[in-house]
């Protein structure tokens, strides 16, 4: 995997994935002189968190052979006070909607993604303590 980061602005910088082409834009916070084009690179970290934990699920509830019609992740995380401000804790919360879904094998597809697959999940545990919870909505609710 190869990822090229170039400036593009004052503190924006433009980050490109060699092998799918795309491309993000990432700036630093106005207190420190960016232009507020696009998220801050931490942020991008509990973007990559989110999406590769709901990849897992969903794949994981499909194989289970459960409805899902939505998947939602909500994440919040707070950060130590001096630097490194790396994450001290991060929590997961989940927001699926189907038909007929199973409490329990929606449990169970979070925790497999949160031990065994979301590399995102499983090296970003190494520094902070990571919870996760979910919701079931009701169809028409959402």
């Amino acid at each position: 995997m190869n990822i090229s980061v170039e400036r593009v602005g004052k503190m924006a910088f433009s980050a490109t994935a060699a092998g799918s082409g795309h491309t993000v834009l990432m700036d630093a916070s106005p207190e420190v002189g960016g232009e507020n084009k696009g998220p801050r690179p931490m942020e991008m970290l509990l973007m990559g968190l989110g999406g590769c934990t709901s990849i897992d699920v969903v794949m994981i509830l499909e194989k289970a052979r459960q409805e899902i019609h939505s998947c939602r992740v909500e994440i919040g995380a707070e950060r130590a006070e001096t630097a490194p401000k790396v994450f001290t804790s991060i929590h997961v919360h989940f927001i699926i909607s189907g038909n007929a879904l199973s409490p329990e094998r929606v449990a169970r597809a979070i925790e497999l993604s949160a031990k065994k697959y979301c590399s995102a999940s499983i090296m970003l545990g190494e520094a902070a303590t990571i919870t996760h919870d979910f919701e079931i909505v009701a169809m028409g609710a959402e």
